[in-house]
């Protein structure tokens, strides 16, 4: 099956390097286990955590940026996993001490309902103690959909949230944006 991303990804690299802020995070964490990266492309967190001593298994529907993930893995001697599947279908939370989502969210009108029953899939799902990071694009209404998606949801803390400034440099056009993000992390 071609998915869109497939196409996107023919780019190397597309969305740059990690956000600071959260590899920043994750350094900082006194301890490393196994982390889930959902929607991981083609891996720029995975592949960061990795390298940072977490046990990363990264999920993506287009085979296309999981291939690169695993070549650029081996390239650089990491070991990850990846996988090829719809994070939507992903069950299997019980497995991990860590669970990223980085730009999942849209909140749009046509993907509300599937959005958020995975955030609440998720958070009900993961075994006591994990962290989960999200990673949402502080646009629009989206932080607002987010918070009131959780604010019902058990969990035993929200242990950090932080809003940052990502700034995307395409070096073959010399484009540059900027964009504004909010990181949370809650504990279940």
């Amino acid at each position: 099956m071609t998915v869109a991303y497939d196409k996107h990804y023919q780019t190397e690299n597309l969305f740059g390097e990690p956000y600071p802020e959260l590899i920043s995070f994750f350094s900082n964490n006194p301890t490393r286990g196994k982390l889930l990266d959902l929607g991981c492309g083609q891996g720029r967190d995975a592949i960061a955590l990795a390298k940072l001593g977490y046990e990363v298994t990264g999920i993506d529907n287009s085979a296309v940026g999981i291939q690169q993930m695993e070549r650029s893995a081996r390239t650089q001697g990491i070991k990850l996993t990846g996988l090829v599947a719809d994070i939507y279908d992903f069950r299997d939370f019980t497995d991990f001490e860590f669970i990223l989502l980085d730009s999942m969210f849209h909140f749009r009108t046509s993907e509300l309902k599937r959005e958020t029953e995975l955030v609440e899939r998720v958070i009900n799902n993961a075994k006591k103690g994990t962290l989960i990071v999200f990673c949402i694009q502080h646009s629009g209404n989206k932080i607002k959909i987010f918070k009131n998606i959780v604010v019902n949801l058990e969990f035993s803390e929200r242990t950090a949230e932080l809003d940052f400034n990502y700034v995307f440099e395409d070096k073959d056009s010399n484009h540059k944006s900027t964009t504004k993000y909010k990181m949370v992390v809650i504990k279940k």
